[in-house]
């Protein structure tokens, strides 16, 4: 009962607080603190939230190294900018997004089934190379895709609000996950497979369960670019969409939800002030990055999350004066 109450003021709490960096940044928009130019930072940053919490249960809970990312995102956009296209209406949209969600799954099963029987270097490669052939396919299906022109003229449905809300729910389902009987065996293949397999852990099972979910939170984060930007092309989807989301993940801390949006606050940030130095702005990024690996490797959080509980925790159970009752 304790621990039920417990939950619940701590759900409430979190509540609160989300409402309130809503209603803050709501606040900033609405006396034109935050103006277009930030608004599109701000989108960004919760587009590449979404994006690093997906991929870090992948990487940071499974401990599987996947690169193949930016094809789900991929899936996710052309889904929208497809459908929408079509028929500019916000049932369309929502449309869209559950298409993209059910597609980004179908297809992150097909890849999982065989790709995550590897491990290390050869998982990684493998992933990548279903990441270009996601790309290369949208590349030469032109008379859906349009080729490499990509879509324009995509309807704004999305705004930084649902972008917001969307972002929320993927932390919530993500985070409660982690914490579940599942998500403990998740965490329990990434710490040692063998010993997960010897207590009768489904490793593949479990492996393949979070690898859809980090795929299906990339098709979100796709749909809402393409929905807020109005224009996407496969160039946007390569490779090197898929390091930079890495990069979030390993410089807020492999394992650590918290450390996925702070980081992805953070280098979104970073990058809008280096927009100025022009060709410079890659050097100065790449040397930050390289300064907080060295002096902190294992990221800004390691895997460390602001827990409520712990807070509470420690509230309920106050140090005792060493007197036995």
């Amino acid at each position: 009962m304790d621990r039920m109450k417990v939950f619940n003021k701590l759900s409430i709490i979190w509540l609160m607080i989300t409402l309130l960096g809503f209603f803050a940044i709501d606040s900033l928009v609405f006396f034109g603190i935050i103006d277009p130019y930030y608004e599109i930072t701000l989108v960004n940053v919760l587009i590449n939230i979404i994006l690093a919490v997906g991929l870090n249960l992948i990487v940071g809970y499974s401990g599987q190294l996947s690169l193949g990312h930016a094809g789900f995102m991929a899936i996710g956009a052309y889904a929208t900018g497809i459908l929408t296209t079509e028929n500019q209406s916000m049932g369309a949209f929502l449309i869209s997004l559950i298409v993209g969600i059910l597609f980004a799954g179908v297809v992150a099963l097909i890849v999982g089934i065989p790709t995550l029987r590897l491990k290390g270097d050869y998982l990684a490669i493998a992933t990548l190379g279903f990441s270009e052939i996601i790309r290369i396919v949208i590349l030469n299906m032109t008379d859906l895709t349009n080729g490499a022109a990509g879509l324009s003229g995509i309807p704004f449905f999305a705004d930084w609000q649902m972008a917001f809300a969307l972002m929320a729910i993927c932390i919530i389902l993500i985070a409660n996950y982690t914490r579940s009987s599942i998500g403990r065996a998740t965490i329990a293949i990434r710490e040692d497979e063998m010993a997960a397999e010897s207590i009768g852990v489904n490793t593949f099972y479990y492996k393949l369960m979070a690898f859809v979910i980090g795929a299906v939170t990339a098709a979100i984060a796709g749909s809402i670019h393409a929905s807020y930007f109005g224009v996407i092309n496969p160039s946007q989807f390569t490779f090197n969409k898929s390091i930079d989301i890495l990069i979030m993940v390993v410089f807020g801390g492999i394992g650590s939800l918290t450390g996925s949006v702070v980081a992805a606050t953070a280098l979104g940030i970073l990058n809008m002030y280096l927009q100025q130095f022009g060709a410079l702005r890659i050097m100065i990024y790449s040397l930050v990055l390289i300064l907080i690996m060295i002096f902190k490797p294992t990221g800004l959080f390691g895997t460390r999350e602001i827990s409520l509980a712990r807070i509470f925790k420690k509230k309920a159970n106050p140090i005792s004066d060493g007197k036995e009752g």
